[in-house]
């Protein structure tokens, strides 16, 4: 028997080659790093389940976004953490609140970053759910003008784009005619379209002070296991005036960001959440997997399924390695 014709080891011999056939680069252009803000100054706190984040006071986070810029980051997702919280969540639309601070002060230094506001109340609430709460339900209606509130106010002060997560229904149809009343119809929307109940947010909620008080998100957030559906909020958010849309968690859900991107023509984000990075450290710490290697494979594999965007708190340690 004869030597095959077709050899794909000859162009896998040399890392030269090997970049030279790439499918799917990975570059730093393609992440969006999140920071969380809160009061105080000269403020790094760790946060346990998440080693190497920190919840940042403003000018901590103005040195964290120059450090991002520095490595070819281009834009950072902010998170608040207010110094008080009641049932109307009153701090997320406040024109002092911390992200609408943060927002000013990452603006002035660092103004080529694109800075994305999350809109979402959970954050801001006594109760930890993401809409105004009553007679134990999330109310969707009610909420609305709250999340509409929270868009302007973080456009005002200088939000690129608007990013609602709280997956409310008509949520952005009624951000962007909040914003186009405000004049700030050129503002983008990132809409968290595609955001399942999922298990891996646990560590945000630590790092953010976010977990409810009762019950859970299962009746406003998406079932794992539905795709159809979330073609559906796909193409709802885009008819009500979103300009990119988002999958999150990414990892378990790389087959919903690929079944996405092929039947929508818009920018698609995949959000690698708290849980996946938590699991990856946890191991790397270990000594079970090579972590540098393994974190670049995962970023790789997201983007190789159809993401845009990474959002992702790798971000730092993984445009260094790039750039090395």
């Amino acid at each position: 028997m004869g030597f095959p014709v077709d050899r794909p080891r000859r162009l896998r011999r040399t890392e030269a080659m090997r970049r030279m056939v790439r499918e799917t680069s990975l570059e730093p252009s393609d992440f969006v790093y999140p920071l969380f803000v809160m009061e105080g100054r000269s403020e790094r706190r760790p946060i346990a389940s998440m080693p190497g984040i920190f919840n940042l006071s403003v000018d901590m986070a103005v040195a964290e976004a120059k450090l991002a810029r520095g490595l070819g980051i281009p834009a950072l997702i902010l998170f608040g953490l207010p110094a008080r919280k009641d049932a109307q969540g009153t701090e997320a639309y406040a024109s002092d609140g911390i992200v609408q601070r943060a927002l000013r002060a990452i603006k002035d230094g660092v103004p080529e970053l694109q800075l994305i506001a999350d809109v979402c109340l959970c954050e801001y609430t006594d109760h930890g759910h993401c809409g105004l709460v009553a007679n134990g339900e999330v109310q969707n209606d009610a909420t609305l003008p709250l999340l509409a509130r929270m868009a302007v106010s973080c456009a005002q002060a200088g939000a690129d784009i608007i990013a609602p997560s709280d997956m409310m229904d008509g949520r952005v149809l009624a951000i962007r005619r909040a914003l186009g009343d405000a004049g700030h119809e050129d503002t983008p929307i990132l809409a968290y379209a595609a955001k399942y109940a999922s298990g891996f947010y646990g560590p945000f909620r630590e790092a953010a002070q976010s977990t409810p008080q009762f019950g859970d998100r299962r009746g406003y957030q998406m079932d794992p296991g539905n795709v159809r559906e979330a073609l559906k909020e796909v193409a709802l958010d885009l008819e009500e005036g979103a300009d990119l849309v988002m999958v999150k968690p990414a990892l378990a859900y790389l087959d919903v960001i690929r079944r996405v991107k092929e039947r929508f023509d818009v920018p698609v984000a995949a959000y690698n959440v708290s849980g996946e990075y938590a699991m990856l450290k946890a191991a790397a710490n270990a000594g079970w997997v090579e972590g540098d290697r393994v974190m670049l494979e995962i970023l790789t594999s997201i983007k190789r399924a159809g993401a845009d965007l990474i959002l992702t708190y790798h971000a730092l340690e993984a445009a260094r390695l790039l750039d090395a």
